[in-house]
C-alpha cells in the first residue's frame, strides 16, 4: 500500500492550492500562516534559531534550522539573512560556516560586528533561540572545485574565516585525502574564532596543518602580517595548491602580490568589506524616475539605491556592495554605470543591482 502522507505534507499541499490562494487574495496564504506557524510557509525560506553562542566579544554564532523551502548551499557561498528591527525588515549577506554535509542539517553563521553594523549588532545583542529569520537562496562563485584538487590552501582574516571554515569542515566530512593548509589571521587571541575546533581538526586529520597569526598580539604560530614564509609554515607545496582567500582588502592584496611575484595563477578571493567608490556627484545630470512610486528626483550622482532612499522609498537591499542581488530591480530606460567595473549599459529593460549602479543622465526604474 502507498505510504500515507504526513500531516505536514498535507498542510504544504493545501498551502500551495489555487483555491486557498484565491480565498486569501490580495495578501496571500503566507501572510496568514506566518502568524501561527512562521516556518510552515508555502514559498518563503525561513529558519528558526536553535542555539546562540558568543565566541568573542564582537561576534555571535547562530545555529539555524531552515524550513522545507531551503534548497541548500555549497561551501563558500553566501546567504541573505533577514531580521525585523523596529518593524523594518533588514537583510545582510553572511557566509555559512557549517558544512552542507552536517548530519543535523543545521546552518551555522558566525556574525562579527562593526560600529555601523545595524544587523550584526542586533543579532549579537538580541538573537535568541526561537527567533525566526528569513533566508535568501545561496549564491556566489567562491567555491571548491569539482573534482577536488590534490592540495587546498585556505587563507582568511577576521570574519573571512566563515566561508573557508565551511570549506574545511566539508573536506573533513568528505574524508578528503589531499593536503589541506589553513592560515588564519585575527587581531588577537581574544578575537580569534574557532580556535578549539581548528586544533581538534588538526589533531584528528594528519593531512591538515593549521597556523594562526595575530596582527596586534602574540602567541600565534606565525608572527606579523601575511608573507610567503607564513604559507611555507603550513604548506609543503603551495605553487600547485588551489588557493582560497577571504578577508579584508589588505590581506587579499598581500596574497595577490606574493602570487604575482611567484608567477602563480591568481587565487580565488572573497571580501566582506565594501570597496571604495569614486563618484562624480558634481558632474551628475538628468532625472531619476521611480515609475511604480510615481516619483522623480534630480540625479545626485549617487548609486540608485541611495537616491531611492533619499526620495523616501524603501527598496529591498542586503549587502550594499553588489554581491547578494537583493536590491536587483528592472531599469525601464536610460544608461547606468556599474561602479564595480566602470561598464556602461544602455540596454532597454534590464535587471540591475541598484546598490552599485549610478545613473548617467535620465534613468527610469520600475520601483
Amino acid at each position: 500500500m502507498p505510504a500515507t502522507p504526513s500531516p505536514t505534507r498535507i498542510a504544504r499541499r493545501l498551502l500551495r492550492s489555487n483555491l486557498l490562494g484565491a480565498l486569501t487574495y490580495p495578501h496571500g496564504v503566507d501572510r496568514y500562516v506566518e502568524i501561527v506557524r512562521p516556518l510552515l510557509l508555502s514559498s518563503e525560506v525561513r529558519a528558526e534559531i536553535v542555539s546562540v553562542r558568543h565566541q568573542t566579544p564582537k561576534s555571535v554564532t547562530l545555529a539555524l534550522r531552515p524550513n522545507h523551502n531551503w534548497e541548500g548551499f555549497k561551501p563558500g557561498q553566501f546567504v541573505g539573512l533577514s531580521v525585523d528591527i523596529d518593524g523594518v525588515r533588514e537583510t545582510r549577506s553572511y557566509s555559512p560556516a557549517s558544512s552542507p554535509l552536517s548530519p543535523d542539517g543545521l546552518l551555522e553563521f558566525t556574525v562579527s560586528t562593526h560600529p555601523e553594523g545595524k544587523v550584526s549588532r542586533h543579532l549579537r545583542d538580541h538573537a535568541a533561540p526561537g527567533t525566526i529569520v528569513g533566508l535568501t537562496p545561496a549564491d556566489g562563485e567562491f567555491l571548491l572545485p569539482e573534482p577536488r584538487p590534490e592540495r587546498v590552501l585556505l587563507i582568511s582574516g577576521g570574519s573571512g574565516i566563515t566561508p573557508v571554515m565551511s570549506m574545511l569542515r566539508t573536506l573533513c566530512e568528505e574524508e578528503y585525502g589531499g593536503e589541506i593548509s589553513f592560515l588564519n589571521y585575527a587581531r588577537s587571541p581574544l578575537y580569534a574564532l574557532y580556535g578549539a575546533e581548528l586544533a581538534k581538526l588538526a589533531k584528528r586529520n594528519t593531512h591538515l596543518r593549521v597556523a594562526r597569526g595575530y596582527t596586534r598580539g602574540r602567541g600565534g604560530q606565525v608572527a606579523g602580517r601575511f608573507c610567503l614564509d607564513h604559507v611555507r609554515n603550513v604548506a609543503s607545496r603551495h605553487a600547485d595548491a588551489a588557493t582560497f582567500v577571504c578577508g579584508p582588502p589588505a590581506l587579499i592584496d598581500g596574497v595577490r602580490q606574493v602570487w604575482a611575484v611567484e608567477g602563480m595563477p591568481a587565487p580565488s578571493v572573497e571580501t566582506f568589506t565594501a570597496p571604495a567608490f569614486a563618484l562624480d556627484t558634481d558632474g551628475a545630470t538628468g532625472t531619476v524616475s521611480f515609475t511604480s512610486a510615481g516619483r522623480q528626483t534630480v540625479n545626485s550622482g549617487l548609486p540608485l539605491l541611495e537616491q531611492a532612499e533619499d526620495a523616501g522609498l524603501e527598496p529591498n537591499h542586503g549587502c550594499r556592495m553588489g554581491i547578494c542581488n537583493t536590491c536587483s530591480c528592472t531599469k525601464a530606460s536610460g544608461t547606468v554605470r556599474n561602479i564595480l567595473t566602470g561598464e556602461l549599459s544602455s540596454a532597454g529593460e534590464e535587471q540591475i543591482r541598484i546598490c552599485v549602479s549610478v545613473p548617467v543622465g535620465d534613468v527610469a526604474l520600475n520601483l
